[in-house]
C-alpha cells in the first residue's frame, strides 16, 4: 500500500518473501528508490491519474543485490477524506510463468485428452470434468458438477466407487487400473483414483482417471478363449492317444467334454464302429440306429437318464438335423429350442427330457474317419450358460475328426485284435486229455500290447503206455507272425512227441528244425520251452529245458498244504541258438505231486529281477494261492488264483502273454501194471506166454489172451533171436492194453514184406496188423518194443 506521494505504507510477508526487505526497513521510504527504471515510475504514476489503474512489468531490486522481474497490478484509491493511495500487487514472473504452464497443460489435458478426467472436492463432489468423461458416462458437464457418483452413475457401481473414494482419501494410497463394467454394462473401464493434496500436504480432493478398455478386453477375452480352445484340444488328443478301445474313447471324449465345454455329451456310434466290424462303403442309410456308448453330464437325474439313454439304440428321423448330420457329414448347430422340438418325431422323450433340463443350444457334429461317418458327437448346453456359437463349432468340428480318427484305429485295431486272438486260440490245444493218473488245469492270458498275442503255449500229449508229455514254450516276439510261428513249433513237437523219442532227443530235433519252421531268414526263431515225460506206472519224470525259466514242483507235505521247490535243470539254450547241448534229468516222484510249467510273463516285473518274481511265485504257491498258509486248494482254484494275482499285480510284465500248465501226477491204480525179465533162451518164448496169459486172466481180460500172448511170442523170439542180453516184458492196463518187450540191442525193428518162400520177417507184419498202434522207444540201456491192444 502506497500514499499518494509514492511512500510505502504497507508491505506484506508474501512481498518479504518475493525481494527480501522486511517491512520495517521500507515502511515509510519512496518506493521508487527501489525500481530500477525511474522513466517506469512516472509512466506508472501518469497511467494511475488518468485511467486509475495500471498493469506492466517492474524490476525491483532485491535486498541481496540482483534485480527481481516482477509482474504488478496497480489501483488509484481515495479514503473517506479524499486522500489518494494507491493498492498494488506484485507476483514474481517466473513463478507466475510456471503457475500458466501448469494451468494450460492442465487446459489442455482436459481439452485433449482421450481418457476421461474428473476432479472431485474432499466431500466427493465433481469439481470439474472433461469431454471425454462425459462422452463416456452419456452425459453432460452440468449433469456432472457438484454431484457425488451416487448421483450420476448406477447404484452397484456408484457404491464401489464411493468406497474407494473414501480409502484413497484416507490413506493416500492410489488405485491403478481397476477394471469395472461400464454404466450400461455393454463394456469395461479401466478407473484410477489419487489423493490430490496442496504444497502444505492438505488434502484437497481426489482425481481420477477413465479409460475405455472394451475392445481390449474383447480381444484379452478372445485369446483367452482361443488359449482355451487350444488346451482343450491338446486335453482331448491326450486322453484319446493311448486308447484302443471304442467304449473307452468314447467315454473319454465325452468326459473331456464336460462341464468344461458343454452341460451334456455324448456320443453316438454305428453298431460295426463299436464292435469292429466293415464300415460301409458310403455314409449310413437313413434311419440306421446308432448306439450310445460314451455320456457325461454336469447334473444328474431322471430327466439327465432318459435323455442319454446310455448303451442304448438311438434311431433318428432321416429329415432331422441329427440324420442330415449322419448322411451328409454335415455338422448342424441348434440354437433354440424350437428347433429342438423340431429334431425328431413330436412327443420324443429324449427332446422333453432336454427341454425339462434347460438346454437351449445344441451342436451334432459326425464323428468321421476317411471321409464315412462313424457316428455323432451331440453335446448341449444349459441354464444361464453362453449359446454356442461358430467357433465352439470349428473347435467342436476339430475334437471331432481327431476323434473319429482315434475311434476308427480302435475298430481296426479290435478286428485284428480279434483275428489274432482267434488264431492263437486254434493253434493251442482245444481239448486237453487227462491220462490216467494225472489231471491237468491250464490257463492262457494274452498279453496287452501289440495285437495282444504272442508265442506262449501249452501242450498236453498222451504217448504210449499211458505215459504223457507236458510242454510249455514261449516263441519271442507278439503278433501274428509269432503266434503262426508258435503253430509250427507246436506242431514239430507234437509229430516228435509221436515217436516216444526222448525228452533231450526231441528238444535236439526241434532245434535242427528251427530254421524251417521260422520260414523267414530275417526273422530266425528264438525260443524257450520245457518238455517233460512222465509215467505213471512207475512214477518218474524225465525232464529237459531248453532256455526257458524253471518249473516247479509242488510236494505235499504232513499239514496237508503243499511246500513249492524250484526244479534244477540243466539250463540249455533257447530253441534257434545252437551249439549248445540239451540234457535230460530224470526223477522219481511222490504221489500227489504237481508239476507247475509257465511262461516267464507270469513272474516277470519291469523293475525287478526276474529271481525276485521266481521267489514270490514260489512263496504264492507254498502258502497255497487262494488259501491261508496250511490248505491245498484244488488246482484250477490254485491255477485261477495264480492268474488273478498276476493280473493285480502293479507293474507285472502284462506286455507279455503268460501260459500257465499245473499236473498233479500220480499213479496207476494198484495191479494195473506187471512186468518180468528172462534171459535170451530159447525158453524164455514159453515162460513169456505164460505169465502173460496168467496175468490176463486175472486182470479179466480173457478176451484179449490169444492176441496177447501172440504178440509178445513174437516179439520175445526176435529179440531171443538178435539179441544177447536181458530181455524185459512189461504190460500195463489202462485205457488200453499196453504191451512192451525191452532188449539190449539199439536197432529197431523194421516191417518188411516177406514172400512165400522166406522163413521169417512176418513178425512185425504181424505186430502192426494186430496192434491198434505199435512203435519203438530207445533208452540207456537198449531199444523197447510197445504195441496197444484196445480193451474190450
Amino acid at each position: 500500500m502506497l500514499d499518494g506521494e509514492g511512500r510505502i505504507l504497507l508491505w506484506s510477508p508474501m512481498t518479504e518473501e518475493i525481494l527480501g526487505w522486511t517491512a520495517n526497513q521500507l515502511v515509510g521510504r519512496p518506493i521508487q528508490e527501489y525500481i530500477e527504471d525511474g522513466d517506469v515510475s512516472l509512466r506508472v504514476r501518469r497511467t494511475l491519474r488518468h485511467e486509475h489503474h495500471w498493469r506492466g512489468i517492474l524490476h525491483i531490486r532485491h535486498a541481496e543485490g540482483h534485480t527481481v522481474e516482477v509482474e504488478g497490478r496497480a489501483s488509484a484509491l481515495h479514503d473517506t477524506d479524499r486522500n489518494p493511495f494507491v493498492l498494488a500487487n506484485i507476483v514474481e514472473t517466473s513463478r507466475l510463468r510456471a503457475v500458466e504452464h501448469d494451468l494450460a497443460a492442465l487446459d489442455a489435458l482436459f481439452a485433449s485428452s482421450p481418457l476421461g478426467i474428473a476432479l472431485f472436492d474432499g466431500d466427493k463432489r465433481f469439481v470439474r470434468v472433461n469431454e471425454a468423461l462425459t462422452r463416456l458416462n452419456h452425459s453432460t458437464p452440468e449433469e456432472h458438477l457438484g454431484k457425488t457418483v451416487h448421483e450420476v452413475l448406477p447404484a452397484a457401481m456408484a457404491e464401489e466407487i464411493s468406497q474407494v473414494q473414501s480409502v484413497v482419501l484416507e490413506t493416500g494410497r492410489s488405485v491403478v487400473d481397476m477394471v469395472m463394467p461400464s454404466p450400461d454394462g455393454a463394456g469395461a473401464r479401466s478407473v484410477s483414483y489419487s489423493r490430490l493434496t496442496d504444497h502444505n500436504g492438505e488434502v484437497l480432493g481426489v482425481s481420477c482417471t477413465v479409460m475405455d478398455i472394451t475392445e481390449r478386453k474383447e480381444a484379452l477375452e478372445k485369446i483367452e478363449a482361443a488359449r482355451q480352445r487350444l488346451a482343450l484340444l491338446d486335453d482331448v488328443g491326450v486322453a484319446l492317444g493311448d486308447l484302443l478301445d471304442v467304449r473307452a474313447i468314447s467315454q473319454a471324449l465325452a468326459s473331456a467334454l464336460v462341464p468344461r465345454f458343454a452341460d451334456y455329451s455324448g456320443v453316438q456310434l454305428l453298431s460295426a464302429v463299436a464292435h469292429g466290424g466293415e464300415l460301409p462303403d458310403s455314409g449310413p442309410l437313413a434311419g440306421t440306429p446308432l448306439l450310445q456308448l460314451g455320456v457325461a453330464a454336469r447334473y444328474d437325474g431322471p430327466a439327465v437318464e432318459r435323455m442319454l439313454r446310455v448303451g442304448q439304440d438311438i434311431a433318428f428321423q432321416p429329415g432331422s438335423f441329427f440324420g442330415q448330420a449322419l448322411l451328409t457329414g454335415t455338422p448342424h448347430l441348434a440354437a433354440s429350442q424350437e428347433e429342438l422340438l423340431a429334431a425328431t418325431y413330436p412327443g420324443d422323450p429324449k427332446v422333453q427330457a432336454a427341454l425339462d433340463l434347460g438346454i437351449h443350444s445344441l451342436m451334432a457334429v459326425p464323428l468321421r474317419a476317411r471321409g464315412i461317418v462313424l457316428g455323432l458327437l451331440v453335446i448341449s448346453r444349459a441354464g444361464q450358460r453362453e449359446p454356442f456359437d461358430r467357433d465352439d463349432l470349428a473347435l467342436t468340428m476339430e475334437l471331432a475328426d481327431r476323434a473319429g480318427t482315434s475311434l476308427d484305429n480302435a475298430r481296426l485295431y479290435a478286428r485284428e485284435r480279434e483275428g489274432a486272438l482267434m488264431l492263437q486260440r486254434s493253434l493251442l490245444p482245444q481239448r486237453v486229455p487227462e491220462p490216467p493218473g494225472v489231471r491237468v488245469a491250464y490257463r492262457y492270458v494274452p498279453g496287452s500290447s501289440g495285437t495282444e498275442v504272442g508265442g506262449d503255449w501249452f501242450d498236453v500229449i498222451p504217448l504210449a503206455g499211458g505215459r504223457v508229455a507236458l510242454v510249455v514254450g514261449d516263441v519271442m516276439g507278439h503278433g501274428l507272425r509269432a503266434a503262426a510261428t508258435m503253430g509250427r513249433l507246436r506242431t514239430a513237437v507234437r509229430t516228435l512227441a509221436g515217436l516216444d523219442l526222448p525228452p533231450d532227443e526231441l528238444v535236439r530235433r526241434v532245434n535242427d528244425l528251427a530254421d524251417d519252421i521260422a520260414q523267414d531268414p530275417d526273422d530266425p526263431l528264438i525260443a524257450t520251452c520245457v518238455y517233460a515225460v512222465y509215467d505213471p506206472s512207475t512214477r518218474r519224470c524225465t525232464l529237459c529245458k531248453a532256455g526257458h525259466v524253471p518249473p516247479l514242483l509242488l510236494v505235499p507235505d504232513a499239514e496237508g498244504g503243499w511246500e513249492a521247490h524250484v526244479m534244477e535243470l540243466p539250463s540249455g539254450a533257447p530253441i534257434g541258438v545252437g551249439g549248445v547241448d540239451f540234457e535230460s534229468v530224470e526223477t522219481e516222484l511222490d504221489e500227489g505231486c504237481v508239476l507247475v510249467l509257465y511262461t516267464d510273463g507270469l513272474i516277470e516285473n519291469r523293475d525287478e529281477d526276474i529271481t525276485e518274481g521266481l521267489d514270490r511265485l514260489r512263496a504264492k504257491l507254498t502258502c497255497g494261492p487262494g488259501d491261508h498258509a496250511g490248505e491245498r486248494p484244488r488246482l484250477e482254484d490254485a491255477c485261477e488264483a495264480l492268474i488273478a494275482d498276476f493280473a493285480q499285480r502293479e507293474g507285472a510284465g502284462s506286455a507279455d502273454d503268460v501260459a500257465l500248465l499245473m499236473a498233479k501226477l500220480g499213479g496207476l491204480p494198484e495191479g494195473s501194471a506187471a512186468s518180468w525179465t528172462f534171459p535170451a533162451e530159447s525158453y524164455a518164448v514159453r515162460r513169456a506166454r505164460e505169465v502173460v496169459r496168467e496175468t490176463l486172466r486175472e486182470w479179466g481180460l480173457e478176451a484179449l489172451e490169444d492176441t496177447a500172448v501172440l504178440l509178445v511170442s513174437e516179439l520175445v523170439t526176435n529179440s531171443a533171436r538178435y539179441a544177447h542180453g536181458p530181455i524185459g516184458v512189461r504190460m500195463v492196463r489202462g485205457t488200453s492194453l499196453l504191451v512192451e518187450v525191452s532188449d539190449p540191442l539199439p536197432d529197431p525193428p523194421r516191417e518188411r514184406a516177406a514172400t512165400e518162400e522166406d522163413e521169417g520177417g512176418r513178425g512185425i507184419q504181424l505186430v502192426a496188423r494186430e496192434a491198434r498202434r505199435w512203435g519203438t522207444r530207445h533208452g540207456a540201456m537198449g531199444k523197447t518194443v510197445w504195441c496197444e491192444l484196445a480193451l474190450p
